[in-house]
């Protein structure tokens, strides 16, 4: 039987990671990482495993392969990321929903998301899983998962726009990288931060409108209160939001199998969870208007103020 799959969407530096720790640390919950990823980073790249092992030597992922596909070498990996570069783009969008009116593409789209059913499914048999947690992100990889028939709950993560704009212009290292030319993580231009938080969030709004459920968060709340954050994901996930994995504000990590994702998923034993302000002193006011003005119509929506103050609990 395949897991429910919780799926993590929002625009990347919004605190994602440190969610889907949260959630691994919950007996019946295997976090995934960025799966998305999986096929090139880890199945071609042999990147680590957030357990810190590269991918071809982590016991996890081994068998998942072995369940799934019969072994990653029997893996066609080149033709899934020909079917990612053909299927999971954000242009195509719009045809997921209508997908019947051109069988081709239809035909494409199941095969693309099967890869992903038989991780899912395989995780679920391997680990005895009743939840997954894939923190992909993709709006458009969560509108392919929307077409599989899966038990598909999307948690929308959203952060202040200015702080995951901020986020994006620091260089910041990729310790898995095999290679000195991908070493790096993406850096971003504000005004391009801002235009992919306003696209990304305009996408994930409408998916409730095919049938998906799906639980709006802002990081701000749930730094400020990671129990009752916690409570409502859980609940949202099918799991007992009795037993909680954090104690206030802190967490305790233990090594887990995320095949990529934000460096801090290598982070182990105690962590923190507080709220990262730095963008409100190292942002330059232009850099801040440009993102605001940009942003304006869902910084209302989502409750964030116009000005740098911090925004109200919701």
């Amino acid at each position: 039987m395949t897991p429910t799959v919780l799926f993590i969407g929002g625009l990347g530096r919004s605190g994602s990671t440190l969610l889907e720790q949260a959630l691994g640390e919950l007996d019946g919950v295997q976090g995934l990482g960025e799966t998305v990823h999986l096929w090139n980073r880890g199945v071609q790249l042999d990147e680590r495993c957030g357990c810190g092992q590269p991918f071809s030597a982590c016991e996890f992922w081994t068998r998942v392969g072995d369940d799934a596909f019969g072994g990653w070498r029997s893996l066609d990996v080149a033709r899934v990321e020909w079917l990612r570069a053909t299927i999971d783009r954000t242009r195509y969008i719009p045809l997921m929903p209508v997908r019947s009116w051109r069988p081709r593409y239809a035909a494409l789209l199941e095969e693309y998301v099967g890869y992903y059913r038989a991780i899912y499914s395989a995780v679920g048999r391997s680990t005895g899983a009743s939840v997954v947690v894939d923190s992909s992100k993709h709006p458009s990889l969560a509108y392919a998962l929307t077409t599989g028939g899966l038990d598909l709950r999307v948690v929308q993560v959203i952060r202040d726009p200015r702080a995951v704009a901020h986020s994006w212009t620091k260089t910041v290292r990729r310790p898995e990288a095999t290679s000195e030319a991908a070493d790096l993580m993406t850096v971003y231009r504000p005004s391009r931060s801002a235009l992919l938080w306003d696209s990304h969030n305009l996408a994930l709004r409408a998916l409730p409108r095919l049938g998906t459920p799906t639980l709006c968060l802002r990081y701000e709340d749930f730094v400020a209160d990671p129990a009752a954050t916690l409570q409502q994901v859980m609940s949202f996930a099918g799991l007992d939001a009795s037993v909680l994995p954090v104690d206030g504000n802190r967490l305790t990590v233990s090594p887990q199998h995320t095949v990529s994702g934000n460096p801090a998923r290598f982070r182990t034993g105690e962590v923190r969870i507080a709220a990262s302000d730095d963008w409100r002193s190292a942002l330059s006011r232009p850099a801040r208007a440009v993102v605001t003005a940009l942003t304006l119509p869902q910084l209302h929506r989502y409750g964030y103020p116009v000005t740098d103050r911090s925004p109200e609990p919701r």
